[in-house]
């Protein structure tokens, strides 16, 4: 009676199945242990209720759930599984040994499956709950086997499903171990708002606010990020209806229409939202992997969340707070009216020499001034011996430490000068303006960056020639534990681009350096990173040529976006230098024009 598709898509498929097993059988406590991203090893541990031996082996049958008891049940569901096919569609892909126990029973029992056939059933010690180990997943479907990604994505998708799961059941503890090293070890919470911040970190936690509403539809528990800590990257997006996540682009539009016109265009606020309501109202077997929910009437729950969530967001602010605590502060005295008599104040009396001339004397005052007793004598300026100590000693008794004369080959080790006849201007930091034989030339600053760093990455993945600038101060950015993935597995080609980033612990990473033309700013190395994640996250399937081209490009025009202002005309004559030095000046690689002429006639025109 329960239309059902493929369950195994990928090793993050078997982890979801098992660990939704494990909480439906109550337990309280789930271990998932993963050996080379799930290729070589699933192995989830519970404590829940387990099972007797005959139950152990029916478990891999289709269709063989103990969840239902009645037809009428489907309209009645509260449990994660309930079509009976996880462990069947596991066992036909993966070699699945079961160890479990119930609680009444002296014994447990191992229960062996392979390629769907039953190879053993044998009784063995066991604690309480269930032990399920997945082994060799894909190795009888070779194709399959074939087309899964690399171990950093493929980890990357089992740290989704597991975030997922712990999300909805604080009460429950989790770990999370990969090749022997621990990445999540979450002790049961008090509240979800504490779970919140076990999983994903204290930033995302502190940077949330409460939404309740209770209407006679769903009642709507959760939390939304404040508009400040919205991240172009999109992720921390979770709907939960009944405590089972799932996936909604409609009700998506109901929370960014609630932050309409407090967000930039192109970011996405964090909300954690959880939805109770008759399970009769919704049906949640719609998707093979049940994350899309079917509402009986979703523009009411639409209407709801909206105007729960503009409620919450309006109900907070969000400006920068004045402190007024005055703890520690050194206290200011106060003056009474009659301060004056007891203390007379005085007006400081103003110097001026009249017959000072800056350029006389090569800025010194005059011998007759009252101020030449602060500065060497005209006749010092002069009195320089090469190869002698000559120190000045005034008779007005003021001494200063050594004194050197300008000497006539003195020269500033940077000159900040334009070449004779050369003029430029810089339009609001985003245009150079110049002189050109046909008129005015006018270069676009943005694009003329891009095109100059599209040159050097290009260059730098072909001939790994990069060029790091390391910041004075490192800077620490907590990117999670799925994005850590990321940086593993594109680490070598970030180190050819000029990237300096190293790992600092499971979720954080230090940034060192950045590609030189990038700023290493801190506020500006964390809006790079954000924007790092997001090119990282795309797939790239094309040739390696185009895939080296593409990226150069990406992070040509994510560097001009970051890098710091030009601000004087040296800064945009050595701009316009280095672009006319680049193959092609006129372009960026996307095709956009970076350089203008405008001619002197089209200037004569206007007059």
């Amino acid at each position: 009676m329960i239309a059902a598709g493929e369950v195994v898509q990928r090793p993050a498929s078997v982890v979801k199945e098992l660990m939704e097993n494990a909480v439906d059988a109550g337990a309280d406590q789930v271990t998932v242990v993963i050996q080379d991203a799930g290729r070589t090893l699933i192995q989830v541990i519970d404590n829940g209720c387990g099972m007797s031996p005959d139950q152990a082996v029916l478990c891999f049958e289709r269709h063989a759930t103990s969840k239902l008891q009645t037809a009428e049940d489907l309209n009645n569901i509260l449990t994660f599984g309930f079509r009976g096919e996880a462990l069947a569609s596991i066992a036909a892909v993966a070699e699945v040994t079961l160890k479990t126990r119930r609680e009444e029973d002296e014994a447990g029992c191992e229960v062996v499956f392979a390629d769907s056939e039953h190879v053993s059933t044998e009784e063995v010690a066991a604690s309480r709950g269930a032990n399920f180990s997945v082994r060799n997943l894909f190795y009888n479907v070779p194709a399959r086997r074939k087309f899964l990604k690399s171990d950093s994505v493929e980890f990357k998708h089992i740290v989704s499903e597991f975030t997922r799961v712990a999300l909805t059941r604080p009460d429950v503890g989790f770990t999370l171990t990969h090749n022997g090293k621990d990445v999540y070890v979450l002790r049961p919470a008090k509240s979800m708002k504490f779970r919140i911040q076990d999983v994903l970190g204290a930033n995302v936690a502190n940077e949330v606010v409460d939404v309740r509403a209770e209407t006679s539809v769903v009642r709507v528990n959760g939390y939304v990020g404040r508009p400040t800590s919205a991240r172009k990257a999109l992720g921390n997006q979770f709907f939960f209806i009944n405590g089972r996540f799932f996936k909604s682009p409609y009700l998506h539009k109901a929370v960014m229409k609630a932050y309409e016109n407090l967000l930039p265009e192109g970011v996405t606020p964090s909300y954690f939202l959880y939805l109770e309501t008759d399970p009769q109202a919704i049906d949640v077997n719609i998707h093979p992997t049940k994350t899309e929910i079917k509402f009986e009437d979703d523009s009411v729950i639409f209407q709801i969340l909206f105007a729960s969530i503009k409620e919450a967001l309006g109900k907070n602010s969000f400006g920068e707070s004045i402190d007024f605590d005055r703890e520690g502060v050194p206290d200011i005295p106060s003056f009474g009216k009659n301060f004056d008599e007891f203390r007379q104040v005085s007006e400081p009396q103003l110097g001026v020499d009249e017959s000072f001339n800056p350029f006389d004397n090569d800025g010194f005052p005059s011998v007759d001034s009252p101020f030449s007793n602060t500065f060497p004598s005209s006749g010092a300026q002069g009195e320089w011996n090469h190869g002698q100590d000559h120190e000045y000693r005034p008779s007005s008794g003021y001494v200063p430490g050594t004194f050197v004369a300008q000497r006539e080959d003195y020269g500033k080790l940077f000159e900040d000068k334009l070449a004779p006849g050369k003029s430029v201007l810089t339009l609001q930091g985003k245009y150079i303006i110049t002189t050109s034989r046909s008129g005015l030339m006018v270069i676009n600053i943005n694009r003329a960056m891009e095109r100059l760093m599209y040159d050097r990455f290009l260059d730098a993945l072909s001939k790994n020639a990069h060029v790091t600038q390391t910041a004075l101060f490192p800077v620490t950015v907590h990117v999670g534990v799925e994005n850590m993935c990321l940086f593993e597995e594109h680490s070598k080609m970030l180190a050819a681009l000029g990237f300096d980033i190293a790992p600092f612990g499971v979720d954080t990473i230090v940034v060192n350096g950045v590609p030189e033309g990038y700023s290493a700013e801190a506020g500006k190395v964390h809006t790079v990173i954000g924007d790092l994640l997001l090119i990282l996250a795309e797939d790239h399937n094309a040739l390696p040529e185009m895939m080296m081209a593409n990226m150069a490009s990406k992070f040509a025009r994510l560097g001009s976006l970051s890098a710091d202002q030009i601000t004087n005309p040296v800064e945009a004559q050595r701009l316009i230098d280095d672009l006319f030095a680049c193959e092609n000046p006129e372009y960026t690689s996307s095709g956009r024009r970076i350089v203008s002429i405008i001619s002197i006639d089209d200037i004569d025109k206007r007059f």
